[in-house]
């Protein structure tokens, strides 16, 4: 069965569309932006031209909508052909779920249009640089000034897309006094003005090509009707829901990582040659390509199953982590494997192979380290009694 089979007939075009657009413009190029560390400008317009910003907003704001089975094997044909693209639109579809959840009828009337079309950017900032993955352990706090509006002051980091995205979902503390932490803390949607600074780009060892700052917020003022949903207190659970989006998304692009890994590793086993045969048919290259096929299938399964549970509007939280944990960890064993595949070629510059090396590692760390999702998956089999819900 294909694994497009779960699709309905419209949205498998959609998957093959963008599989074409991978295979002709995407891959031709990359490795040359790749290398230069060049944004990919005209990649995106094309992206925006596909619809594929607003796959995740309802035809009601200008979206064209897809299930979340068909979003994650979207990304997956993007971050085949480039890891980067995918990790263009991720925080921009995080931001339109939190939006369509929590957001007021006002907040998706602003956004979500220009969102759709990709004219409006979007990121979400959570990351500082003292706390890591201890989100409730954030300093960024939104104090009220005189005109019911918020002065924000801290700073975040690690904020992909941060110079490009005109709307950023801002994790921070409305109330530090709060006690638990969590109910002090608050989702401001704030766009670029005064007091808000992107003071660096980070230096990386892949993901190139798309920014990633850090913010730095001084005095920077937020409207009143910033805080999403209206309420105050609430973002904590609403950044926690999102989040759920946000890792079946770096699952998803870690699947596309292996993939391409293993279509590489595949093709250059066939051509070349050693001791008088091709070298696939060597033991241990042959097994090599089999561990890789069937750890990557197995990974995709787990993602689609997670995908298909968030389709029907269950909580996924251990889900989406179980299918990032093992997806990542599989996209950089696939990786590494190809390395050897390849062989002396395999550390060259001159083969993709290098680059899948470097870019399968963010998976890893990225959207909640895997020692995090380690920790919400054993807490939600104590809660949850086991697998079964």
């Amino acid at each position: 069965m294909s694994t497009l089979d779960v699709l309905s007939e419209d949205e498998q075009l959609v998957v093959r569309t963008v599989r074409d657009f991978v295979d002709k413009e995407v891959r031709p190029v990359a490795r040359e932006l790749e290398h230069a560390n060049t944004y990919p400008e005209v990649l995106i317009a094309q992206m925006k031209r596909l619809g594929i910003f607003g796959l995740a907003i309802p035809t009601e704001y200008g979206g064209t909508p897809v299930s979340t089975p068909c979003f994650v094997l979207v990304t997956e044909e993007l971050a085949r052909g480039w890891m980067s693209l995918a990790g263009a639109m991720g925080g921009h579809t995080v931001v339109a779920k939190l939006l369509l959840h929590y957001g007021t009828e006002q907040q998706k009337r602003r956004f979500l249009p220009t969102m759709a079309t990709g004219e409006t950017r979007a990121t979400i900032a959570l990351t500082e640089p003292s706390g890591g993955s201890d989100l409730q352990a954030l300093r960024t706090v939104a104090r009220k000034d005189a005109d019911g509006g918020y002065l924000i002051n801290g700073s975040k980091t690690w904020i992909t897309n941060s110079r490009r995205s005109a709307l950023i979902a801002l994790l921070c503390k409305t109330d530090p006094e709060a006690k638990p932490a969590h109910r002090g803390i608050s989702i401001l949607l704030v766009e670029h003005g005064p007091g808000l600074t992107v003071s660096r780009d980070l230096p990386k060892l892949g993901y190139k090509g798309v920014e990633s700052c850090e913010l730095s917020f001084d005095d920077h003022r937020a409207p009143a009707d910033a805080v999403l949903g209206g309420t105050e207190g609430k973002g904590f659970a609403q950044m926690m829901k999102g989040l759920e989006t946000g890792r079946l998304q770096v699952a998803a692009r870690a699947l596309g990582v292996g993939r391409a890994a293993l279509e590489d590793a595949l093709a250059y086993a066939q051509e070349r040659e050693s001791f008088g045969k091709p070298i696939w048919q060597h033991q241990s290259i042959g097994n090599y390509l089999a561990d890789m096929a069937t750890s990557l299938t197995a990974a995709r399964q787990l993602t689609l199953y997670a995908a298909r549970e968030a389709e029907a509007g269950r909580r996924v939280d251990m889900e989406a982590g179980m299918a990032k944990l093992f997806a990542s960890e599989t996209a950089l064993q696939i990786a590494l494997n190809a390395v050897r595949i390849h062989g002396g070629y395999g550390y060259s510059t001159e083969f993709d192979v290098e680059r899948y090396f470097r870019d399968a590692p963010l998976m890893i760390v990225g959207e909640g380290t895997n020692e995090i999702q380690r920790n919400v998956t054993a807490s939600q089999l104590v809660k949850r009694g086991g697998l079964d819900r």
